[in-house]
């Protein structure tokens, strides 16, 4: 298994850390595992344990201990993080680490005892609310204390403070968390075992925190919360994302405002016209959708039905220029017809959405859709996301290759070799879509560079870079 080991020699800069004199406390491995948010939390731990002392290395087997920050979400990315645990216990047990411990959300996922039992070898856990007392729970390993092996807190009842970070992502991007957990009620979903309810991030802190993103260089910030558009809603007692949106447009260095995980509904049409109006909004946006069947989003209790969403759609079409929407589906939800799938069929081939995921339904133990009758075989849930999967890839490849023989501006992730880049256009979120591929000379990793398209490969588009052009 390829581990996302995070490296301490990656040209990554620490933002607000400060530099640790004197020896060192002793040294960890760390993999981070999930998604953006969970991302954002190992940062913040990373920070933690760079101001107390410890020391980052790359490789597992020459550690002190171990640090895995999981993921809990569905059935697969459980499987992932065990095994992830397991290849990490096989270290410990042939004497190249001292110790594992276990943070994020498979041990709030299982709560208290879960996975302690289910793994004893474990040194200690640490539920996703205890990640700012990672350092106290590594001094007990380094320590030798081995009582108190668990380390859960509540939920908060105020937002969590994410600065202070050692990033890992690129220089010139970063996630910024702008909410914590779900007040949603999908019956699918348990994010809210482990998450917890909607807690807003005040306005202040956000924009204070993008302040020391920029000057740390960071030119795209990705916007990820759970529930993004019912930001502001518990603190404030109204949505109040347009008014985020319009202090974060304020804020110098910053290129790119990328919004992710945009639930149908409080999208309005004030926040539609704040995306139009600002000019560092890109108009990308990420608003999983889950269905189309009225029936089903009322088992799925999405609170949202079919008319209002085909308006949605309609209204975003119409009146965001150039937009490119990332959508997401569950194929096989309990009780899905093979009617109401054709709807779905028939709605993502009307709607052409440029970026889309399915999943097929996953039983998650604890979620109310258990109870639901109708559950369907796997077989069929399968061959449902893989019909819909071939859909969108000729929807894909209609899309990128109606670029070629135009120029879009794409910023400069990484050299895979000389003279040819890894770049993204606007249209393309870090890791889950697709790339551009640049030819150039000495283009800096972090610029934006205007780029004539040329062809298409798969998913991906190839490119020149126009270099005397390039966008400071």
């Amino acid at each position: 298994m390829s581990l996302p080991i995070i490296e301490p020699d990656a040209p990554v800069p620490m933002m607000s850390v400060p530099e640790v004199t004197g020896p060192s406390k002793g040294s960890y491995a760390f993999v981070s595992l999930g998604c953006p948010k969970n991302l954002v939390d190992s940062e913040r731990m990373l920070g933690s344990l760079a101001i107390d002392g410890y020391s980052l290395v790359t490789d597992p087997a020459n550690s002190d201990f171990v640090i895995v920050n999981t993921c809990g979400f569905i059935e697969s990315s459980r499987q992932e993080s065990k095994a992830v645990i397991q290849e990490m216990l096989d270290l410990k047990r042939q004497g190249k680490t001292k110790g594992v411990i276990v943070a994020g959300c498979l041990p709030q996922r299982l709560e208290e005892g879960g996975l302690i039992n289910e793994m004893p070898e474990i040194d200690h856990v640490v539920g996703v609310f205890g990640r700012d007392e990672i350092t106290k729970v590594a001094d007990r390993l380094v320590g030798g204390m081995n009582e108190q092996r668990e380390l859960f807190r509540p939920a908060p009842i105020k937002a969590m403070d994410d600065r202070a970070r050692l990033r890992i992502t690129p220089a010139h991007y970063a996630y910024l968390k702008i909410s914590e957990g779900c007040d949603r009620t999908c019956t699918f979903c348990s994010i809210p075992m482990m998450r917890g309810k909607h807690i807003t991030k005040p306005i202040e802190m956000v924009v204070e925190e993008a302040r020391e993103l920029a000057a740390d260089g960071v030119r795209e910030l990705i916007l990820v919360a759970q529930d993004t558009t019912y930001y502001g809603m518990d603190l404030y007692g109204e949505v109040r994302l347009v008014e985020l949106l319009k202090e974060l447009d304020k804020v110098d260095g910053i290129d790119w405002i990328r919004l992710m995980y945009l639930y149908p509904v409080h999208f309005t049409d004030a926040l539609i016209d704040q995306i139009v109006a600002s000019p560092r909004i890109i108009p990308y946006l990420d608003m999983p959708l889950q269905h189309i069947n009225s029936a089903v989003l009322k088992r799925m209790q999405r609170r949202v039905n079919s008319e209002a969403t085909r308006e949605l759609v309609t209204k975003l079409r119409e009146r965001v220029p150039n937009l490119v929407l990332r959508t997401t589906f569950i194929a096989g939800f309990p009780g899905e017809t093979q009617e109401q799938f054709e709807e779905l069929r028939d709605f993502i081939k009307e709607t052409r959405f440029e970026r889309m995921g399915v999943f097929t339904y996953s039983v998650e133990p604890g979620t109310p859709a258990i109870k639901l009758d109708g559950h369907l075989d796997e077989a069929v849930k399968d061959a449902r996301r893989d019909e819909l999967m071939e859909l969108q890839q000729q929807i894909a490849f209609e899309h990128a290759d109606s670029l070629i023989g135009y120029e879009l501006d794409v910023i400069i992730d990484e050299e895979v070799e000389e003279g040819v880049y890894i770049g993204r256009s606007f249209a393309d979120a870090p890791e889950i879509d697709s790339n551009v591929f640049v030819s150039g000379e000495n283009l800096e990793i972090g610029s934006m560079v205007p780029v004539e398209i040329v062809r298409r490969e798969d998913y991906d588009l190839i490119g020149v870079a126009i270099t005397e052009d390039v966008i400071e």
